[in-house]
């Protein structure tokens, strides 16, 4: 059995409004794992301009393997930030002229880290991320959410802001899934196993995983 190809920009025949973020993204300030994937019927290929914003660094986003990701899911980033110490929160110095002269009242200011999405995570149509979030592995978030806060593994959210509608598996298991990290597995086991993964127990999953 041949594996898919991670190198190809439209993995799905007919369809290109999928595309592998992989090999489309070129800032260094984004690392997408292999697999991960945008559906959007107008332009996916823009995605770097058109879903991560106010991307001026020095935070990055990182998406991990095997991710589906809606039609205009956005994520913020830190550059989106404002001053909220003091009477305005209008960014006056970006506006240039003489205003331009007081540009460090808009810089450094106090963000929250990377922006990081595990592995085997789906996050639904339309749903806004925001800065510094962690959603975890295996997580699942509804479409139209806002995610404000970190996302444990295997959690489903949902809602503005997102809160955690249930736990797809109880500690123990997401104890056992995140350990077996069948993201990880080599393609060509992997693709042995796909049913395995898709729809079989953690017990079945744990009996499939390679041999170390």
């Amino acid at each position: 059995m041949t594996p898919a190809d991670p190198t190809v920009l439209h993995p799905v025949p007919g369809q290109p409004r999928v595309v592998l973020l992989k090999p489309l993204v070129t800032s260094p300030l984004i690392e997408v794992g292999e697999f991960s994937y945008y559906d959007d019927p107008d332009d996916p290929t823009a995605f770097e301009t058109r879903n991560v914003l106010y991307h001026y660094g020095p935070e990055r986003l990182v998406i991990g393997k095997f991710c589906a990701l809606g039609e205009g899911v956005r994520f913020v980033m830190n550059g989106a930030n404002h001053r909220m110490d003091g009477p305005s929160t209008f960014p006056f110095p970006i506006m240039g002229g003489s205003w331009a002269g007081h540009f460090d009242l808009v810089t450094g200011l106090p963000g929250r880290g990377d922006t990081v999405v595990g592995h085997d995570v789906w996050i639904g149509y339309r749903t806004m991320v925001m800065p510094g979030v962690r959603i975890g592995h295996g997580a699942i978030v509804a479409s139209g959410s806002v995610v404000v806060d970190d996302v444990p593994d295997y959690g489903i959210v949902g809602g503005n802001p997102a809160r955690l509608v249930r736990r797809r598996y109880d500690d123990a298991d997401v104890a056992r899934l995140v350990a077996l990290a069948w993201w990880d597995w080599p393609l060509e086991h992997l693709t042995e196993h796909i049913r395995t993964v898709m729809s079989g127990s953690v017990d079945e999953l744990e009996d499939a995983a390679p041999r170390r």
